[in-house]
This record gives structure tokens, C-alpha cells and sequence, in this order.
């Protein structure tokens, strides 16, 4: 089934997208290397557009892509933060047209940051934080270095302040961090996107030879850095994969905090397959090769025209080593900055790493609307149903993830409601869900599922309820079956019968089967269903039964029923059901 997702915004902003792009016979071919200012550009600023309401919504993760929970995000001058499932909301904060600075922040870890292009409705975000790294510890008035086991070296003079601009004297903790350009996770590691600002005030996207973070701390913990009027020595591995395309000269960038972007700040040379450069304070520093660039906007649908979100793209230079990775968002817009005067190749990849779109693009030398890109050869599928709290009411301020493979997606609710698109992959056929309700931060627990039958129905966010059965008859109110449950295995081992009664009425299910799978009311392996209205079963039905896990004993059942049957009166009626209850026996 294939819908629109109003609702479900994973935007791909191309300037992140376009993170290491660079290819050339000639490795200083086409990159834009100013002379090195004399002065750091710190006033230089760009024109990032008037200020608007947006909301916003992201998951934040360590390294090992675990969430991260109390990581404190800062989006304009709202705060909010984060629950177990590392996911946040802030809604109507004001940001600026053309970029929204996220800022998390949690001890023990570096802050992360995160520029975005602001689109309508929900922006998603995605950051992973990384744990704070003791490199070595030096002495003021001592000239001293600090290295990383891969090469990454930082040189001291010995000259230290403190944030108030004294001169520190005593220990210096040295924290170090080194992003590869090789690094998988660039685009949700590095902070802000690859948006800058070079010496002359010009807007440039950036291609990245690589990332390092230094913070210095004081025999307190206070925070540091290098003396005004000092320098340190920064010395950074270049990627061997990189190594026919490095230029042996590169501008060195430092990020603006407080601005969310890039700004050139002096330049490193290559030597011995190193990029070595001189800076006169610390954060992060990039060596990166800079292009002028446009403003390009695309919609990826599917043969019907239908907008197609969360579509996984990789963007492509000629020749170039890593492609960049991002998301459509929810009505399947892709905006942002590209190079200027470059043919890119776009791809679009499925969840099991097979490529199911490529598509040449460009050139551009002005700001572009192109249009649909047709992905007609993808297998999308919707996953849609109802999210409700423990009192049954449809919860107004939730979200709800899905585990598909190694992705992890999110979505918000609306009015109890949810659809997530999804490209389907042919191996991998399940997928865990899990809703939260933001209010009361109950969960409905991970729920599996599969693309058989992506309607998952009524599910319920409540943490006091550990099993329940919910019916929909026709256009009726839900019933929601919590107590008086029974589930058990036939003597055979291979039948299942489950059942529940309430005040207002029974609903029975059996099947001669336990295997996972979907099935029919009819053949070997059927499954029935009696509910409180009388089923004529001499009638045809289009009743299919997936069962999505069978545990063992004191494990869970998951069932979904979907479809149509006749009662007693021949009158056509549509049931939908979801069953997530524990087997007795």
C-alpha cells in the first residue's frame, strides 16, 4: 500500500548530504582556495533569512547508536529533553528561514550540534552524541603535544587561559576527538551541516578531509584555552582513500557555536599524509575543500505521483570516494545547497543495501526547482493505525518509532493516528514498533509486525496494561479487551486458541497453526475469529490472520485480523483487531 505521510518529516538537507565531495586528475582542480587571512573571520555572517514558527522533533544516540536519555536540546530559546527512547519534541520555536541550530547537551559528551533548513510541519532530527575522550594531560609553561593512536597529534606552547581570559597555570586534561571522513555516521556526528562562510563572506558547501574536536580542562574542571596571542599545532590523518584527490593545501575552518556554521579560519598543508596547520583557539576544527553552490529542491514520489518520505539517498560526485546519506521528508521534499556547475549522480538505496534508483542531476549555475524524481521501481509500503493511552482515548502528543533492520524511524501522532512510509527490502519483512504517549511518557512496549499486513491497527501506550486485545467493527468505537485474557497452545503443539469477554461482548480466535506467517479462514492452516456480532459462517469472509510472534509460555502472542465477513443478518461487515497478549500455556 503506498500513501502519503503528511506527517513524517525526515528532511534531507543537501548541505549535510554533500559532506566529502571532491574528485579531479588534478587534486587542486576546481577548489576554491583563497589566500589565508590574515585575521580570523570570526564577524563574517551570512544571511540566513527572517525568523519563522516551526516544531521540531529527534532521536539522540551514543556511538554505539543506543538513546540516549536527560540530554538536554536547545532550539531557538525553547528547552526540552529527552525521554528513554532518546526522542525529544519542541513545537513553535523560532528559528531562522534558512537554518534551525539544535543544540544537545549531556555530561560526559561532547555537544552536539545540528543546522537544519527548516521545512513546514514536523522536522526530524538525528544526532549522535560522542563520549568525551581523555587523550593525555599536560603542564602550562611546558611546551608539550598530545596524540591519538591513529596519528591525530595537537602541539602546545604551553600558554593557557581561562574563560574569563586569565593566564592558567597548572594541569591541562586534553579531550580529543577525530572524525574520518570514512566515518559512516559523518552526517550525524559532525556538528552543524557543511554550510560555511569563507574569508571573503561568501556562502560555501564544504567537502570534508577530515574533523577534530580539542577541549581543554583545568585541575577543577573549568574550561580553557590557548593564551591570547598563542598558537597550537593541529596534525590530522588524511584518508588514504582520499589520497589521489587531497589537495596539498587546504583552508582550515573552525565552527561558530553560536551561529550553527563553518567559518574559514587559516589553512593546513599536507605533508607525509597529514594535513598540518596552525590555530590560534579551540573547537572543532575541519580541513575542508569549499564550492560555491545553489539552492536545489526536488520531490521523490513513486509511478503514481504519490510523495514518497523517509527515502533513503546517497548523492554522488563524479569520481568521489563517500557519498553523503539522508532522508526525504514527509511530503518527499529534498532541499538544500549543491556545488554549482557539477553533474551529480542521486542514488536511492533499499534496507538491505541494494541500490533501487540512480538518476543523473545537474549541472546547476542557478537556484533550481526540478521537480519529481519517479522512483516507479520501489516497493513502498505504509505503516498506519491508532495510538491511544489507558483510558482509550486517542493520544493527542506522542510519537511512534519503527525498527526496520538496522533503520530506525520516527513518526509524530495526529489525533491518535500515525502513517510512516517505508521502502520495503525482500529479505527483511519485520519490523518493531513501538508508540509513546509525549504527555505521560507511557509506551505501548516494542510491538513486531510485518509488511503482510502494515495496517498494525489500535495500539495501546500504557504501561500498567501488559496484554490487551483491541476490535473494530465497521466504523464503530474500538473495544478494548485488558482483562479475562486467555492464550494457549493446543495438545498437539501445533493449534493456538485465544479469548476474552468483557461487559460488551466476547471475541474468540483459534487457528490450526503456530508458525509465522499470514493466513486465510480457509485451508490446512485456518484461522477463525467468533466476535460479539454473529458471524454467518456459511458466507465467504476475506479475514486474514498474521501472526507476527508466538512466544513461549509467558512470552507474547502478536496477531493482527484485517478484512471482511457477512453476519447473521447478510450485511457486510469490516473488522480490524490487534492482539498483543501473553500465552498461558
Amino acid at each position: 500500500m503506498k500513501t502519503l505521510n503528511q506527517h513524517f518529516k525526515f528532511i534531507l538537507s543537501l548541505m549535510v548530504t554533500l559532506g566529502m565531495l571532491l574528485t579531479s586528475c588534478n587534486p587542486n582542480e576546481s577548489v576554491d582556495i583563497p589566500e589565508t587571512p590574515e585575521n580570523n573571520p570570526t564577524s563574517s555572517q551570512l544571511d540566513l533569512g527572517s525568523n519563522i514558527q516551526r516544531d521540531f522533533m529527534g532521536r539522540i544516540v551514543d556511538q554505539s547508536s543506543v538513546p540516549l536519555d536527560n540530554v538536554s536540546i536547545t532550539i531557538g530559546n525553547k528547552t526540552a529533553t529527552t525521554d528513554n527512547n532518546g526522542m525529544f519534541k519542541i513545537s513553535d520555536v523560532q528559528v531562522k528561514q534558512r537554518q534551525a541550530f539544535i543544540l544537545a547537551e549531556k555530561p560526559g559528551f561532547l555537544n552536539g550540534m545540528r543546522s537544519v533548513v527548516p521545512t513546514q510541519g514536523t522536522n526530524m532530527i538525528n544526532i549522535m552524541m560522542i563520549t568525551e575522550n581523555l587523550a593525555g594531560t599536560v603542564t602550562s609553561g611546558v611546551t608539550s603535544e598530545v596524540s591519538l593512536p591513529n596519528g591525530t597529534k595537537v602541539g602546545f606552547d604551553g600558554s593557557f587561559k581561562d574563560q574569563n581570559g586569565n593566564a592558567y597555570s597548572g594541569n591541562v586534561d586534553v579531550y580529543m576527538y577525530h572524525l574520518d571522513p570514512a566515518n559512516p555516521d559523518n552526517n550525524i556526528l559532525m556538528p552543524g551541516s557543511l554550510q560555511a562562510v569563507n574569508q571573503d563572506g561568501d556562502e560555501r558547501v564544504l567537502e570534508s578531509y577530515g574533523m577534530l574536536n580539542v577541549e581543554l580542562k583545568g585541575d577543577s574542571g573549568q574550561k580553557l584555552n590557548i593564551a591570547d596571542g598563542h598558537i597550537a599545532t593541529i596534525e590530522m590523518p588524511m584518508d588514504p582513500a582520499q589520497s589521489g584527490v587531497a589537495p596539498s593545501v587546504i583552508p582550515l575552518w573552525h565552527f561558530d557555536e553560536v551561529n550553527g556554521y563553518w567559518v574559514e579560519d587559516g589553512e593546513a598543508t599536507l605533508v607525509s599524509g597529514k594535513y598540518i596547520g596552525e590555530v590560534s583557539h579551540f573547537s572543532w576544527w575541519n580541513c575542508d575543500a569549499q564550492f560555491p553552490t545553489v539552492d536545489l529542491c526536488m520531490t521523490v514520489v513513486d509511478a503514481s505521483n504519490i510523495p514518497l518520505s523517509n527515502v533513503k539517498v546517497e548523492l554522488w560526485r563524479s569520481g568521489q570516494t563517500y557519498p553523503r546519506i539522508g532522508f526525504s521528508n514527509g511530503n518527499g521534499e529534498i532541499c538544500g545547497l549543491i556545488p554549482a556547475n557539477e553533474t551529480l549522480t542521486l542514488k536511492a538505496i533499499d534496507q538491505c543495501g541494494i541500490e533501487v534508483y540512480n538518476t543523473t542531476i545537474g549541472p546547476f549555475n542557478s537556484d533550481t526547482n526540478y521537480g519529481d524524481v519517479v522512483m516507479s521501481s520501489v516497493n513502498y509500503s505504509a505503516v498506519t493505525g491508532n495510538l491511544v493511552d489507558c483510558s482509550s482515548q486517542p493520544v493527542t502528543n506522542g510519537y511512534v518509532t519503527v525498527h526496520y533492520g538496522q533503520e530506525y524511524a520516527s513518526v509524530e501522532v495526529v489525533n491518535g493516528s500515525f502513517t510512516l512510509n517505508m521502502i520495503e527490502c525482500a529479505s527483511i519483512t519485520e519490523f518493531t514498533l513501538e508508540g509513546v504517549n509525549y504527555d505521560t511518557f507511557q509506551t505501548t512496549t516494542p510491538l513486531p509486525f510485518n509488511f503482510t499486513t502494515p495496517n498494525v491497527g489500535n495500539i495501546i501506550a500504557c504501561d500498567t496494561v501488559t496484554e490487551y486485545i483491541s476490535v473494530q467493527i465497521d466504523n464503530d468505537p474500538v473495544d478494548y479487551y485488558l482483562l479475562n485474557l486467555t492464550a494457549q497452545e493446543g495438545d498437539n503443539g501445533t493449534s493456538m486458541y485465544i479469548s476474552t469477554q468483557n461487559s460488551t461482548g466476547s471475541f474468540v480466535v483459534y487457528g490450526n497453526t503456530t508458525t509465522l506467517g499470514t493466513y486465510t479462514s480457509s485451508g490446512s492452516q485456518a484461522f477463525y475469529v467468533e466476535t460479539g456480532i454473529n458471524m454467518d459462517f456459511g458466507q465467504p469472509n476475506t479475514l486474514q490472520f498474521t501472526l507476527s510472534n508466538y512466544g513461549a509460555v509467558n512470552d507474547y502472542i502478536d496477531m493482527n485480523i484485517s478484512g471482511t465477513f457477512t453476519d447473521n443478518d447478510g450485511i457486510l461487515r469490516n473488522l480490524s483487531a490487534s492482539i498483543h497478549v501473553l500465552r498461558d500455556m
